[in-house]
């Protein structure tokens, strides 16, 4: 770091102490003139940065904690971190202002932001858990609980982290003197390397290793650590005694905490589990693609299976979702059956059921869910252990990467069993350009499946999702049928106001000639549907069209109430 020549003090008046004299015993510490330092001021000024470097990566750490939490939590991950961005930037500037009253005392209270910064950041993931958990369920005022806090962390870690540029100035510059234009830049500089390292360290450290509540809690030891080594350890001289007490005590109880956080982690998390799912928890993991839960399945507990949160199956009405996927697109030539998603094995249960299928291809991103398909006992009971079949084969890959390398013309049948469209990992499955893939991959007389979420309470979803099939070339027809677990296949966002009770399930048949709505007569009965019932879906479905809707494309997402 090259440092331009500071201009030379003025010369002290005769009777004025020296610069560098020590204060009188008892007597308060000077604020006004270069900092009193334990080491050389060249290895001062590395230290600050150092600090610097440390609390940024800290910092940017919460931030991203914060946007995946609530990406998970709350749902459309979009919306979430434009809220978590916009509001902690702004915060960052209010704090900023707000630190130019501090300055005098720019030691002290850099080191009581960083305890504070630390306790706030650290615990933010766990706060924001333990109120989704507890309360998110209790509709009403306690609905938007989560977004309120979310709100909150943001706006308090954002004045926070404001506040720490012009303490960090005024304490580099107490060490020598140096023009504004060469300490911003130093200051910014290990600003700026701290994020990226930050940034790198959230995805494919902490959260890997060691998941979003304990890498908060150790980002905040970090973060704590390093405010009161910088603060204890370079100005000890710029710190009365009741200050230096009250900055270790403070320092040492939120580590403390933190700790003793940490240690409850795994406790916490049943805990909250059991809040969310009840106390009939048999599978819980994360996965490296998504949280998967499994309860029920004994006499009297129908199975249900959670995906991030949302209820993908239900014992008690899988079968009716599954049967009105599948059975009208096996109508006609089904040899080669394409299921993109389906890793619980329940849709190409339906699919074997049809005689003269030859081979089905299962593409599934996440090959746990795969695993736990084939290896719990009530779920593979369930799926009818469809996954052993050996004209079944999985691929492990992006439904959307793998369309794109399909040969032509391969399939009869495409079945697209995926999240919800409003769900933003979702919006590409359900673009035109995926369905223009579909499309490309489908056997001449070959037809295509789509669930496209509820019909009753999200009509608009479900029209756009018809709509963005018809731009892909195909003549579609719309259906709908009814069910009665409440959130089975549940909606994106879980906790907007009052929870809508999702009753039915939209689902969009296509060909390129117009197809037919029918059972195939040669397969075994289904047990949830009749010719008739599927004539009452599509008229059901017929009457909630909103008409003048727009395609959604890969660079404008339509899915949006």
């Amino acid at each position: 770091m090259i440092e331009p020549h500071a201009p030379a003090p003025h010369a002290p008046a005769p009777h004025a102490p020296a610069p560098h004299a020590p204060a009188p015993p008892g007597a308060a510490p000077s604020f006004s003139g270069p900092a009193l330092l334990p080491v050389r001021p060249g290895t001062g000024r590395f230290l600050v940065l150092a600090g610097v470097f440390v609390c940024a990566a800290c910092g940017l750490v919460y931030e991203l904690e914060l946007v995946a939490l609530a990406s998970y939590l709350i749902g459309d991950s979009v919306t979430q971190a434009s809220i978590v961005l916009s509001v902690m930037v702004f915060a960052m500037g209010i704090g900023s202002l707000a630190a130019k009253r501090l300055r005098r005392h720019a030691a002290v209270a850099f080191g009581a932001i960083e305890a504070t910064l630390a306790l706030v950041g650290g615990c933010s993931a766990m706060a924001l858990y333990a109120v989704f958990a507890w309360t998110g369920g209790w509709g009403g005022m306690w609905a938007d609980g989560p977004r309120c806090l979310l709100v909150a962390f943001s706006l308090a870690i954002g004045l926070l982290i404001g506040a720490e540029v012009p303490l960090l100035m005024e304490l580099i510059q107490r060490i020598r003197r140096q023009d504004a234009g060469g300490a911003v830049a130093d200051l910014f500089a290990a600003d700026y390397v701290g994020a990226l390292v930050g940034g790198l360290a959230f995805p494919f450290l902490l959260l890997p290793l060691l998941g979003q509540l304990t890498g908060a809690l150790v980002t905040g030891a970090v973060n704590a650590v390093a405010g009161g080594v910088l603060v204890l350890g370079l100005f000890p001289r710029d710190l009365t005694p009741r200050g230096r007490w009250l900055l270790i005590v403070a320092n040492l109880a939120v580590l403390g905490l933190l700790a003793s956080l940490t240690a409850l982690v795994g406790d916490f998390e049943r805990a909250a589990r059991q809040a969310m799912y009840g106390g009939d928890v048999r599978v819980a993991l994360r996965t490296g693609e998504q949280e998967v839960v499994l309860t029920g399945g004994g006499p009297g507990r129908p199975l249900r299976l959670f995906l991030d949160g949302r209820l993908r199956v239900s014992g008690r009405d899988e079968r009716r979702y599954h049967e009105a996927l599948v059975h009208p697109a096996m109508t006609g030539p089904h040899a080669r059956v394409l299921i993109l998603g389906g890793g619980d094995g329940l849709a190409a249960r339906e699919v074997l059921r049809h005689p003269g299928v030859e081979r089905v291809d299962v593409v599934e991103r996440d090959p746990a869910l795969v695993r736990l398909a084939r290896g719990d006992p009530v779920l593979a009971g369930l799926d009818e252990h469809a996954f052993d079949d050996r004209r079944v084969h999985v691929s492990t890959a992006d439904a959307f990467d793998w369309l794109r390398g399909a040969p032509a013309a391969a399939y009869d049948v495409v079945i697209e069993d995926l999240p919800d469209p409003g769900i933003t990992a979702s919006t590409k499955l359900y673009a035109q350009e995926f369905y223009g893939l579909a499309r490309r991959a489908l056997a001449p007389g070959g037809r295509l499946v789509a669930h496209a979420g509820p019909v009753s309470s999200r009509p608009r979803v479900f029209w756009t999702v018809e709509a963005t099939v018809r731009a892909a070339g195909l003549r579609t027809l719309p259906y709908r049928v009814d069910g009665r677990d409440a959130g089975f296949a549940a909606e994106p966002d879980r906790t907007a106001g009052t929870p809508r009770v999702t009753r039915d399930w939209g689902f969009v048949l296509a060909a390129r000639m117009p197809p037919a709505l029918r059972l195939d007569p040669r397969a075994p009965v289904p047990r949830t549907l009749t010719p008739a019932s599927l004539t009452a879906a599509a008229r059901d479905a017929a009457r909630t069209r909103v008409p003048g809707l727009q395609p959604s494309t890969l660079v404008h997402p339509r899915y949006a109430d």
